[in-house]
Protein backbone atom coordinates (compact mmCIF):
# COMPACT_ATOMS: atom_id res chain seq x y z
CA UNK A 1 0.00 0.00 0.00
CA UNK A 2 1.20 3.50 -0.83
CA UNK A 3 1.42 5.45 2.43
CA UNK A 4 3.40 8.60 1.56
CA UNK A 5 1.99 11.56 -0.33
CA UNK A 6 4.75 11.91 -2.94
CA UNK A 7 3.53 10.99 -6.46
CA UNK A 8 6.31 11.63 -9.02
CA UNK A 9 4.36 9.84 -11.75
CA UNK A 10 2.58 12.54 -13.77
CA UNK A 11 -0.31 10.34 -14.90
CA UNK A 12 -1.29 9.60 -11.30
CA UNK A 13 -0.53 13.12 -10.06
CA UNK A 14 -2.98 14.57 -12.62
CA UNK A 15 -5.93 12.49 -11.34
CA UNK A 16 -8.62 14.03 -9.11
CA UNK A 17 -7.84 13.64 -5.41
CA UNK A 18 -10.80 11.34 -4.73
CA UNK A 19 -9.76 8.95 -7.52
CA UNK A 20 -6.18 8.83 -6.30
CA UNK A 21 -7.31 8.15 -2.74
CA UNK A 22 -9.39 5.18 -3.89
CA UNK A 23 -6.40 3.81 -5.82
CA UNK A 24 -3.85 4.49 -3.07
CA UNK A 25 -4.48 1.28 -1.01
CA UNK A 26 -3.85 -0.79 -4.15
CA UNK A 27 -0.60 0.91 -5.25
CA UNK A 28 2.64 -0.80 -4.24
CA UNK A 29 6.18 0.48 -4.68
CA UNK A 30 8.57 -1.61 -6.77
CA UNK A 31 12.12 -1.32 -8.02
CA UNK A 32 12.69 -1.18 -11.76
CA UNK A 33 16.25 -2.48 -12.27
CA UNK A 34 18.11 -2.25 -15.54
CA UNK A 35 16.98 -4.80 -18.18
CA UNK A 36 14.15 -6.04 -15.97
CA UNK A 37 11.27 -7.43 -18.06
CA UNK A 38 7.85 -6.41 -16.77
CA UNK A 39 6.04 -8.72 -19.17
CA UNK A 40 6.72 -10.50 -22.44
CA UNK A 41 5.06 -10.18 -25.83
CA UNK A 42 2.15 -12.63 -26.27
CA UNK A 43 1.89 -13.19 -22.51
CA UNK A 44 -0.71 -11.87 -20.04
CA UNK A 45 -0.09 -8.49 -18.41
CA UNK A 46 -0.20 -9.16 -14.68
CA UNK A 47 0.43 -5.63 -13.49
CA UNK A 48 0.12 -2.00 -14.51
CA UNK A 49 3.26 -0.04 -13.66
CA UNK A 50 3.48 3.73 -13.14
CA UNK A 51 7.20 4.64 -13.31
CA UNK A 52 8.48 7.27 -10.86
CA UNK A 53 11.79 7.48 -12.70
CA UNK A 54 13.71 5.74 -15.46
CA UNK A 55 12.47 4.51 -18.82
CA UNK A 56 10.84 1.34 -20.12
CA UNK A 57 11.01 0.29 -23.77
CA UNK A 58 8.10 -1.33 -25.59
CA UNK A 59 9.53 -3.87 -28.01
CA UNK A 60 8.19 -6.26 -30.62
CA UNK A 61 9.82 -9.56 -31.57
CA UNK A 62 10.06 -10.55 -35.23
CA UNK A 63 9.97 -14.08 -36.65
CA UNK A 64 13.77 -14.21 -37.01
CA UNK A 65 14.17 -13.40 -33.30
CA UNK A 66 15.16 -9.77 -33.82
CA UNK A 67 13.64 -7.18 -31.50
CA UNK A 68 12.70 -3.62 -32.35
CA UNK A 69 11.62 -0.81 -30.08
CA UNK A 70 8.31 0.85 -30.93
CA UNK A 71 7.91 3.23 -27.98
CA UNK A 72 9.12 4.33 -24.57
CA UNK A 73 7.44 5.08 -21.23
CA UNK A 74 8.69 7.15 -18.31
CA UNK A 75 7.17 9.04 -15.42
CA UNK A 76 4.67 10.64 -17.79
CA UNK A 77 2.63 7.46 -18.20
CA UNK A 78 2.03 3.81 -17.46
CA UNK A 79 3.19 0.41 -18.70
CA UNK A 80 0.61 -2.26 -19.52
CA UNK A 81 -1.95 -0.14 -21.32
CA UNK A 82 -3.33 -3.04 -23.39
CA UNK A 83 -4.63 -4.74 -20.22
CA UNK A 84 -6.96 -1.79 -19.60
CA UNK A 85 -8.72 -2.40 -22.93
CA UNK A 86 -9.43 -6.09 -22.47
CA UNK A 87 -6.41 -7.59 -24.27
CA UNK A 88 -5.69 -11.10 -22.99
CA UNK A 89 -1.99 -10.90 -23.90
CA UNK A 90 0.45 -8.07 -24.53
CA UNK A 91 1.29 -7.00 -28.10
CA UNK A 92 4.85 -6.17 -27.00
CA UNK A 93 7.59 -6.83 -24.44
CA UNK A 94 8.20 -4.19 -21.77
CA UNK A 95 11.85 -3.95 -20.64
CA UNK A 96 13.43 -1.40 -18.29
CA UNK A 97 16.18 0.50 -20.13
CA UNK A 98 16.94 3.22 -17.57
CA UNK A 99 16.61 1.99 -13.97
CA UNK A 100 14.25 3.60 -11.49
CA UNK A 101 11.30 2.91 -9.22
CA UNK A 102 7.58 2.87 -9.69
CA UNK A 103 4.14 1.89 -8.46
CA UNK A 104 2.28 -1.22 -9.51
CA UNK A 105 -1.41 -2.06 -9.41
CA UNK A 106 -3.58 -5.00 -10.45
CA UNK A 107 -5.12 -4.24 -13.87
CA UNK A 108 -8.54 -5.39 -12.60
CA UNK A 109 -8.55 -2.70 -9.89
CA UNK A 110 -7.74 0.01 -12.42
CA UNK A 111 -10.38 -1.23 -14.87
CA UNK A 112 -13.00 -1.16 -12.12
CA UNK A 113 -12.06 2.41 -11.23
CA UNK A 114 -12.21 3.41 -14.91
CA UNK A 115 -15.89 2.36 -14.93
CA UNK A 116 -16.49 4.41 -11.81
CA UNK A 117 -14.52 7.52 -12.70
CA UNK A 118 -15.06 9.43 -15.98
CA UNK A 119 -11.94 11.48 -15.20
CA UNK A 120 -9.74 8.38 -15.04
CA UNK A 121 -11.37 6.91 -18.15
CA UNK A 122 -10.69 10.09 -20.11
CA UNK A 123 -7.09 10.21 -18.86
CA UNK A 124 -6.50 6.62 -19.98
CA UNK A 125 -8.01 7.35 -23.40
CA UNK A 126 -5.89 10.48 -23.82
CA UNK A 127 -2.75 8.63 -22.79
CA UNK A 128 -3.60 5.83 -25.22
CA UNK A 129 -3.81 8.42 -28.02
CA UNK A 130 -0.43 9.85 -26.99
CA UNK A 131 1.16 6.39 -27.09
CA UNK A 132 -0.36 5.68 -30.51
CA UNK A 133 1.01 9.00 -31.79
CA UNK A 134 4.47 8.13 -30.49
CA UNK A 135 4.39 4.67 -32.11
CA UNK A 136 3.21 6.14 -35.43
CA UNK A 137 5.92 8.81 -35.31
CA UNK A 138 8.55 6.16 -34.60
CA UNK A 139 7.44 4.15 -37.65
CA UNK A 140 7.65 7.23 -39.88
CA UNK A 141 11.02 8.18 -38.42
CA UNK A 142 12.50 4.74 -39.08
CA UNK A 143 11.58 5.04 -42.76
CA UNK A 144 12.39 8.64 -43.59
CA UNK A 145 15.35 9.78 -41.45
CA UNK A 146 19.01 8.87 -41.30
CA UNK A 147 20.54 7.04 -38.37
CA UNK A 148 22.20 10.00 -36.65
CA UNK A 149 18.87 11.90 -36.68
CA UNK A 150 17.07 8.84 -35.29
CA UNK A 151 19.71 8.35 -32.62
CA UNK A 152 19.40 12.01 -31.67
CA UNK A 153 15.64 11.63 -31.29
CA UNK A 154 16.00 8.49 -29.18
CA UNK A 155 18.60 10.11 -26.90
CA UNK A 156 16.31 13.11 -26.38
CA UNK A 157 13.49 10.81 -25.29
CA UNK A 158 15.85 9.00 -22.92
CA UNK A 159 17.20 12.30 -21.57
CA UNK A 160 13.64 13.49 -20.87
CA UNK A 161 13.09 10.47 -18.65
CA UNK A 162 16.51 10.34 -16.96
CA UNK A 163 17.48 12.13 -13.75
CA UNK A 164 20.76 13.42 -15.15
CA UNK A 165 22.89 13.84 -18.25
CA UNK A 166 24.69 10.47 -18.09
CA UNK A 167 22.77 7.66 -19.78
CA UNK A 168 23.92 4.05 -19.11
CA UNK A 169 23.57 2.88 -22.70
CA UNK A 170 25.87 0.60 -24.65
CA UNK A 171 26.16 0.85 -28.42
CA UNK A 172 25.19 -2.81 -28.67
CA UNK A 173 21.96 -2.05 -26.83
CA UNK A 174 21.28 1.01 -29.00
CA UNK A 175 21.75 -1.10 -32.13
CA UNK A 176 18.96 -3.40 -30.90
CA UNK A 177 16.67 -0.49 -30.04
CA UNK A 178 17.19 1.16 -33.42
CA UNK A 179 17.22 -2.07 -35.43
CA UNK A 180 20.62 -1.48 -37.06
CA UNK A 181 24.15 -2.85 -36.93
CA UNK A 182 26.39 -1.81 -34.07
CA UNK A 183 28.87 -0.29 -36.53
CA UNK A 184 26.11 2.03 -37.74
CA UNK A 185 25.44 3.22 -34.19
CA UNK A 186 29.16 3.93 -33.74
CA UNK A 187 29.19 6.14 -36.83
CA UNK A 188 25.99 7.94 -35.77
CA UNK A 189 27.29 8.49 -32.22
CA UNK A 190 30.56 9.86 -33.61
CA UNK A 191 28.57 12.27 -35.78
CA UNK A 192 26.64 13.56 -32.76
CA UNK A 193 29.84 13.77 -30.74
CA UNK A 194 31.49 15.92 -33.40
CA UNK A 195 28.65 18.46 -33.07
CA UNK A 196 29.34 18.76 -29.34
CA UNK A 197 25.90 17.34 -28.48
CA UNK A 198 27.13 14.20 -26.70
CA UNK A 199 30.18 12.32 -25.53
CA UNK A 200 30.13 8.54 -25.76
CA UNK A 201 32.28 6.07 -23.92
CA UNK A 202 32.11 2.38 -23.08
CA UNK A 203 28.69 1.72 -21.61
CA UNK A 204 27.45 5.29 -21.35
CA UNK A 205 26.48 8.39 -23.29
CA UNK A 206 26.67 11.87 -21.76
CA UNK A 207 24.46 14.66 -23.05
CA UNK A 208 26.74 17.72 -23.25
CA UNK A 209 24.37 20.14 -24.99
CA UNK A 210 20.63 19.63 -25.05
CA UNK A 211 20.27 22.45 -27.59
CA UNK A 212 22.73 20.88 -30.01
CA UNK A 213 21.17 17.47 -29.60
CA UNK A 214 17.76 18.90 -30.46
CA UNK A 215 19.31 20.56 -33.51
CA UNK A 216 20.84 17.28 -34.67
CA UNK A 217 17.67 15.22 -34.22
CA UNK A 218 14.89 14.98 -36.78
CA UNK A 219 11.60 16.82 -36.44
CA UNK A 220 9.87 13.67 -35.17
CA UNK A 221 10.91 14.41 -31.59
CA UNK A 222 9.27 17.85 -31.56
CA UNK A 223 6.16 16.54 -33.31
CA UNK A 224 5.70 13.76 -30.74
CA UNK A 225 6.20 16.23 -27.90
CA UNK A 226 3.54 18.51 -29.36
CA UNK A 227 1.06 15.62 -29.56
CA UNK A 228 1.82 14.63 -25.97
CA UNK A 229 1.39 18.14 -24.59
CA UNK A 230 -1.86 18.60 -26.51
CA UNK A 231 -3.32 15.35 -25.18
CA UNK A 232 -1.91 15.24 -21.64
CA UNK A 233 -1.11 18.85 -20.77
Amino acid sequence: MLTDSSIPNRFLAALPADVLERLRPHLHRIDLPLRHILFEMDEPVGQIVFPDAGMTSLMIRLEDGAQLEIGVVGREGLVGLSALFGAEVSPHTAMVQLPGRGLRIDPRILREEMLRSPALLERVHRYSQAVNAQVSQTAACNIHHNLSERLGRWLLMAHDRADGDVLPLTQEFLSIMLGVRRSGVTVAANTLQQTGAIAHDRGRITVLSRERLEGAACECYAMAQTHSRRLLG
